[in-house]
């Protein structure tokens, strides 16, 4: 049995470095985007659910569960600036590159509530008929 190392998505297994780093960034990020939201109204509400780093601290993919055009661009725009500010609080040797991704897990999880209320109220529709 073999182990790939490439790639880092979500799914690949979290190694206790890695998932304690991915949770302090986690926490870090989302406090800095909290200052510069107090400048730039673009980045009020964005929520930061995850980090996953790369094994190697080469980079890491920040989710935000409401990513928009604007926000995505603010993003983009003080994302040197957010970085500089992590390197400045997290003891790590290398800081991640920063990219954000839209975290589609909010999302499908309300279509699947949406979805289980439907078959309920269908349900009840049907046992009332019958």
């Amino acid at each position: 049995m073999s182990v790939s190392r490439r790639g880092s998505g979500r799914n690949a297994p979290k190694y206790p470095r890695v998932a304690r780093v991915n949770q302090l960034l986690q926490e870090v990020i989302a406090e800095v985007i909290e200052k510069y939201s107090h400048d730039d109204i673009r980045l009020e509400l964005t929520t930061v659910t995850s980090v996953d780093t790369e094994p190697n601290f080469s980079a890491a993919t920040v989710w935000i569960s409401n990513l928009n055009s604007e926000n995505a661009a603010a993003l983009e725009e003080y994302r040197k600036k957010i970085q500089r500010d992590v390197a400045s609080q997290v003891r790590i040797k290398r800081t991640p590159r920063l990219r954000f991704a839209q975290d589609e897990s909010i999302a499908h999880g309300s279509a699947i509530d949406e979805i289980l209320r439907r078959i309920s109220i269908e349900k009840l529709t049907d046992g009332d008929g019958g």
